[in-house]
């Protein structure tokens, strides 16, 4: 270690020199200053606060995702709008729509219609009696031509806007279906999640007179239901999802709170941190094996006859933004752990940071004998380089805590543009000595 002779050192100098300080600071005392094991009350009530702190940030994840299922209309039309598209969905509400239509169509007045007709205009009496055999047949063709109209009309854009506007329109009822007080076009019934397809029925009914089929004229107004979703335990969820839905404006700031007084009560505050951040990515990992764990419950408990493929697309696109949530805060909790770990003493972590000075510390060097003065600038860096990295910090969490529903896309993002700031902050710090004298004081 070698100076220029104005006593000044190389910022990666100056790192080190603080290392060695605070590791014979250390020694003379015999050890850290403050030691868990002369703490055990704050470290028990820490890990307390740490585990709840991650119980909540479990809670606040469905909280919110419940909260905004029910009060953001284009959350709502968000997650079920492309429901229309799917195919599993489409094919069983052409099974469901074509089996009442067929329901209102009385194949054996048809068959007499048709052999009265026949006698009418003296068809043999051998062939009429063989025209009374024919409902099977009749009816099988009928359920093919009612089935591919169906099929035509729920494929159509046509009924991918009736579903987003009837949605929507059945989304201000929502909250009372969660409560158990059916309205409109929701309904909760009998352990039902329910949507009336009878417009579909109408079109349907509609394209069938177009194409010359009589008969369907005569099919009455029928209000008949979809069923979103089912469970004999739907009771229960509804109630746990609406004391979610109260709860979860408030539950994220509990679940941060206690945390900070989790890290604040520790003897080891970084270690605390870690220990928040990683108990968090494990609640995380745990939901997320929980919703696929749920899901093959939920499917092997459906009634007979119930389209699985279906009831699995309904619960992958009511959950969709519910996992989006608990890889976003998963993220987050790693990269938290990451910096902590990286802030600390340890060889590994003091490597890196070693690392990464002298390289951008080098780059500014190469920057200023090219030409460029940081002046007042780099002075103003480096005397206030502590606080510009609080303020960094306080940045990103501000626009985490900010963004309506922030993906993991967001929060990689995020940590990437903070990763650039703290990179440009340490660019910008000089004291003003020049890339000459600081390389003769590497040498």
């Amino acid at each position: 270690m070698s100076d220029n002779g104005d006593g000044r050192l190389s910022d990666p100098e100056r790192g080190e020199l603080d290392e060695l300080r605070r590791r014979l600071h250390a020694l003379e005392k015999g050890g850290p200053p403050r030691s868990a094991g002369r703490h055990p009350l704050r470290s028990f009530g820490s890990v307390l606060l740490i585990l709840l702190a991650a119980l909540l940030s479990l809670l606040s994840v469905v909280a919110v995702w419940a909260n905004s299922i029910v009060r953001d209309t284009d959350r709502y039309i968000a997650t079920v709008g492309p429901l229309a598209k799917d195919p599993d969905v489409q094919k069983a509400v052409t099974n469901r729509v074509t089996d009442v239509v067929l329901a209102q169509i009385n194949v054996d007045a048809l068959v007499k219609e048709l052999s009265t007709a026949a006698a009418q205009k003296g068809v043999p009496p051998r062939a009429a009696k063989l025209l009374n055999s024919l409902d099977g047949p009749i009816k099988q063709g009928l359920k093919q031509l009612i089935s591919g109209t169906v099929e035509r009309v729920v494929t159509s854009s046509a009924f991918q806007t009736v579903w987003v506007k009837g949605n929507r329109r059945a989304h201000a009822a929502l909250d009372k279906a969660l409560t158990g007080q059916a309205n409109s076009a929701v309904s909760l019934k009998n352990n039902q999640v329910t949507i009336d397809v009878g417009p579909i029925i109408a079109r349907v009914k509609d394209r069938l007179v177009s194409a010359g089929f009589g008969p369907a004229a005569k099919i009455p107004t029928v209000h008949t239901s979809f069923v979103v979703f089912e469970s004999k335990d739907v009771g229960k969820i509804k109630a746990y999802l609406r004391v979610l839905q109260i709860l979860g404006g408030w539950l994220p700031v509990i679940a941060l709170l206690i945390a900070a007084a989790g890290v604040f009560m520790a003897v080891n505050r970084r270690h605390a941190l870690i220990g928040v951040a990683l108990a968090v990515f494990v609640a995380m990992l745990v939901l997320g094996i929980a919703l696929t764990v749920v899901r093959d419950v939920y499917l092997g408990h459906l009634p007979p006859g119930t389209s699985q493929p279906a009831a699995g697309a309904v619960y992958d696109a009511l959950i969709k933004f519910l996992r989006a949530g608990v890889r976003a805060l998963g993220a987050v909790a790693l990269f938290t752990a990451l910096g902590a770990f990286l802030a600390g003493p340890s060889r590994v972590a003091v490597r890196i940071r070693t690392g990464c000075r002298r390289s951008i510390t080098a780059l500014r060097d190469v920057a200023e004998s090219a030409g460029l003065r940081l002046g007042a600038v780099g002075r103003f860096v480096h005397r206030f380089k502590r606080w510009i990295g609080v303020a960094i910090l306080v940045v990103a969490a501000i626009v985490l805590f900010t963004w309506t529903y922030p993906t993991m896309v967001v929060v990689v993002w995020t940590a990437v543009l903070t990763l650039v700031g703290f990179a440009i902050r340490e660019f910008l710090d000089a004291d003003g000595t020049p890339p000459a004298d600081r390389s003769t004081v590497r040498q």
